[in-house]
């Protein structure tokens, strides 16, 4: 049985002071949890890591970055290197997502690298895939999410599978207000999993695999009841300590 894992991405947003509150509230919402229940997590901006180590150490919710550099140091001016990460206590990293293919022109070779440097850290990379809805109108989705996913699989080991967090995001829903059905969203999961059985089936079974469109408390039990669906990838819900934990607690 997958544990179901809900993570939190702040994107560009945050002050020392919101976050304050905002932490202090998830976490004072956690407890009620059952011991069995959702992992819960945060991936926030760089320059806040600190302030998670300091207020989320020995809670039960986990912090992470949003990107990481390939390089583990040197003249790459305004990267963060894994180092930096566990300086800062990071669990996870999201790789991939689908605002660094976009605006930083990241391809899936550089996403891959980005993925074995946080492995080799022993830092959880969150791997996004993902299409547009012009390539889900034509068609194209699990050809797209597969490209994605296998270049990933092509550069790491058959045991490192098991160390993957895998998180769907369709494009078209990232802040539109539209949603996958859970049975598309289910669709697209299955096809992810049968590709991560491929390099290790054992693993397979017990990657979580996170959706990543428009998550919200109202649609997040029907969701996480799909087969395949593990948690969520939360964005603007992440920003409200009530719809975050309504949904940590729908995945329960």
């Amino acid at each position: 049985m997958r544990r179901k894992l809900v993570v939190g991405n702040w994107k560009m947003n945050g002050s020392r002071t919101t976050n304050a509150v905002l932490l202090s509230e998830i976490v004072a919402g956690l407890p009620g949890l059952s011991d069995h229940g959702a992992a819960s997590a945060v991936c926030v901006p760089a320059p806040y890591l600190a302030q998670c180590q300091a207020q989320l150490a020995g809670s039960s919710l986990a912090w992470g970055a949003q990107d990481v550099s390939a390089h583990a140091g040197g003249a790459y001016t305004g990267e963060v290197s894994t180092a930096m990460l566990q300086d800062f206590g990071c669990s996870y990293v999201v790789v991939g997502h689908s605002e660094r293919r976009a605006y930083h022109g990241e391809n899936c070779d550089c996403v891959a690298a980005k993925a074995v440097a946080a492995l080799a850290a022993g830092i959880t990379p969150i791997v996004c895939v993902g299409e547009t809805l012009a390539q889900r109108e034509a068609g194209q989705t699990d050809a797209v999410v597969s490209q994605q996913l296998n270049t990933v699989l092509a550069a790491v080991t058959a045991d490192d599978v098991a160390k993957l967090v895998v998180a769907y995001e369709p494009v078209w829903a990232i802040g539109t207000g539209k949603t996958a059905t859970p049975q598309m969203a289910q669709d697209v999961h299955q096809v992810l999993r049968a590709q991560l059985a491929v390099k290790n089936a054992v693993a397979a079974a017990g990657v979580q695999i996170l959706y990543g469109g428009s998550m919200k408390p109202e649609n997040a039990k029907e969701l996480m009841a799909m087969p395949d669906i593990d948690g969520g990838l939360i964005g603007g819900a992440a920003l409200k300590a009530a719809d975050f934990l309504a949904i940590i607690h729908a995945a329960d």
